[in-house]
Order: C-alpha cells, then structure tokens, then sequence
C-alpha cells in the first residue's frame, strides 16, 4: 500500500480475502461437530442423559466465552498476528483427541482447547477486519467474516455426515478437520499481515478506560451495547440447542445419517449465505430493526421445528433459524463496533463475544435440565419462547447505530 495504510475495503482487498479463508477455515473446525458428536456420544460412549451428552457443549462454552474476554486484549498488547496463529496451535490436538478418546472426558478436553481456538482465532478474524475497513463498510465486513465461517460450518457438517454414513463415526471426519487446522496455521503463519497499526487512521484523540469499565460499559450501561450483548447470548444460546438436540432429535425419529448431515448443515448454511446481505442492508438501513426482527424469526422458527415432524418440515424449521440468524449475527458485531471507541474497540468486541459465546455454556446447562424432564420437544419450545422475548428487548433498549455517527450513549 503506497504512502502508508488505507482504510477500505478495496484497499486492503488481498488481506481482506485472506482472513475470509482463514475464518472459513475457523468455521470448518468447528463444523466437523455438528453432525458427529452428538451420535458419537450415544453410540459410541452410550450417554443417556440430555445433559450429559450436552456437557461438551458447555466445556466448549466456557472456554470459548473466556477466550473472547482476554482477546481483545491480548490483540491490543501483543498484536492481532501472534493472536491468531496461538489459536490455531490451541486447535491442532482437538481432531486427534477425539480420535483417539477412549472415554467422554477426552472429548471434553477437545472442547476446552476448541473453544479457546474458535475465541482467540474467530476473535481476531473479527478483530482484523474491522481494522481494514474503516466505518462505512463494517456492516458488509463482518458479513463476509460470518458467512464465510459459517458456510464452512454447513459444508463440514454435510460432509461429515455423508464420511460417517460411509467409514463411521470415527476418525473420517475428524482428519477433515486435523486438515483445516494445518492450513490454517500455514497461512496464518505465512500470510497474514499484523492490522494494529490500522486502529490510528481512524481514531480521534484517546478514550482511555479499564478492562473493569470497559466491561460494564459494554455488558450494562451502555443501553445499546449491553442489549447487543443479551441478544448475542440468547442467540449462541438457541444455536447451542441446535447443535446439541437437533441431530438427537432426528436420530430419534428414525432418519438416516445422510439426513441428519442435511437438516444439520441446512440452519448454517442458510445463516451462512445470507449475512452479506445482512451486513450490506445494515450499512444503510441501520442496525436494529435486523437485530429485533431477526431474533423474533428464529423464535418463530423454532416454535416450528419444535411442533414438527418429518424431514421436510424440519428442514423448513432449520432453514428459517438460519434466515433470522443471518439477520442477526453480522448486524451485532457492526452495532458494537459503531458504538465502541476505536482505542477500546477490540476490547469491547472481546466483551461481547464473551457474553455471545457464554450463551453456548446457559443453553447447555438449560436445554440439557429442560429435555431430561420434559422431552427434546418441550426443550426447544422454551428456547423459542427466550429467543423471542431477547428480540423484545432489543425493540426497547437498543438505539439506533449506523456507520459514522456519533453514538447516543444514553446510561441506564
């Protein structure tokens, strides 16, 4: 770049692209999940128990949730580079230890390091992109970043449904994802370009805050971010009931695993396709009405899908959540960015994420207790009903952002 960095994302198109293949790559780690684990844990380490077989989703939770925290911070100290390539040597054992696991806790162990690598590497991608691109774009960015992520969500989930229709639960899908993390850490290591210097194009002057402040200002007083922050909860909380219960659910009722392998990768990969329109609208359309109302669809939606039964209606139901995740995903990542000030953005986007990827953790815990007692079905109608009262408080908490003005911070 001639004369030093340029904000945009045309000027920064090659390294742009690059980190949207790098969080592809992101995405297909966590991916390889979707369809296997939940049977792997019936079938292979007969775990009866919603809640038992849920709990690798509540270690990969918690550590993911604390992951997010320190990378914002981490990126600001140490750089966005050295952040990322940690992340994705945290990845490299997770597919050779549930390969190998001879018992559940090695598999939560995987989950541990998963989510430190999902937070430390998606964190960056994130992170990155909206060093790049400056104000205007960040809408668009960050649904290049999402859709690309969770693309590869739903095309790792389709295929390792068909490897394991084909070789068996295990190792097939797994050496998938062993792949994704070594060329993820290639090009990261290789490629991908330090972003820091970036952040002084585009701030004015210093807003210096604690971590302590920083926190509370993002998960309470602010009013538009701490009702970012509850609806990125509930929303990882409803998608964590997705990956745990959906392909039990459907296993139960006696569908093939090719088919659970579609239904899985159909909420992904309609999530997946539609955040660059999502992101693209909220640049001019603004942030909340997608917020509000996408969270209201995935409430709808999954009301449907807990009242439905059959492949073609279920994967109407999915695709649905999909459609009011798109809306939603891309659009809160841009609301945070819009409000935080630059010099502590990247710590308020670790906040965020913090409280989003916690949601996985409280879904869990919920969804596990809910379908012990009452059944996957009652499970999921409690989800839809949470899902849309969050879309509620968005509707009356939340202010408005766009790109490039100066953000109402009205305290509560």
């Amino acid at each position: 770049m001639t004369g030093g960095p340029r904000l945009g994302l045309r000027a920064n198109l090659p390294q742009f692209t690059l980190l949207v293949v790098v969080n592809a790559l992101v995405g297909g780690m966590l991916g390889q999940e979707r369809t296997v684990l939940p049977l792997l844990a019936e079938q292979v380490f007969s775990l009866s128990a919603y809640t038992a077989v849920l709990t690798y989703i509540l270690a990969f939770g918690l550590s993911k949730a604390a992951a997010n925290l320190f990378a914002g911070s981490l990126c600001d100290r140490y750089g966005r580079r050295p952040v990322l390539v940690a992340g994705w040597l945290v990845g490299l054992p997770v597919p050779l230890l549930i390969i190998w696991a001879p018992e559940w806790g090695w598999v939560i162990a995987a989950n541990v390091l998963l989510g430190v690598n999902q937070g430390l590497t998606w964190s960056t991608t994130v992170i990155m992109k909206i060093d790049l691109v400056g104000p205007e774009r960040r809408g668009l960015a960050m649904g290049f970043n999402e859709s690309a992520g969770y693309l590869a969500v739903a095309v790792t989930a389709l295929v390792t449904g068909y490897l394991a229709e084909a070789y068996g639960l295990r190792p097939a899908p797994f050496l998938l994802g062993l792949a994704y993390a070594v060329i993820g850490l290639g090009l990261s290591v290789v490629l991908v370009r330090e972003t820091r210097g970036f952040v002084s194009l585009e701030t004015r002057g210093h807003d210096r805050r604690s971590a302590r402040e920083i926190f509370v200002t993002t998960s309470f007083r602010d009013r538009s971010l701490s009702a970012v922050s509850q609806a990125g909860l509930v929303n990882n909380l409803n998608d964590g009931v997705a990956w745990g219960l959906f392909p039990v659910l459907f296993a139960v009722e006696g569908l093939t695993l090719a088919e659970i392998g579609i239904l899985t990768a159909v909420l992904p990969a309609v999530w997946g396709l539609g955040q660059i329109a999502a992101g693209a609208l909220s640049d001019r359309w603004g942030r909340k009405r997608l917020i509000t109302g996408g969270m209201l669809l995935q409430g709808a939606a999954l009301a449907w899908v807990a009242a439905a039964d059959g492949f073609v209606p279920w994967a109407i139901g999915a695709a649905l959540i999909g459609a009011g995740t798109a809306m939603v995903y891309p659009t809160l990542l841009a609301a945070v960015a819009d409000v935080a000030h630059p010099s502590w953005r990247a710590r308020a986007v670790g906040v965020y994420r913090w409280w989003r990827d916690f949601g996985f953790a409280v879904g869990a815990v919920l969804a596990g207790v809910v379908a012990d007692r009452f059944g996957v079905h009652a499970a999921v109608a409690a989800t839809a009903v949470v899902t849309a009262l969050s879309g509620l408080v968005v509707a009356v908490r939340m202010k408005e952002t766009r790109p490039g003005q100066t953000p109402d911070r009205t305290l509560l």
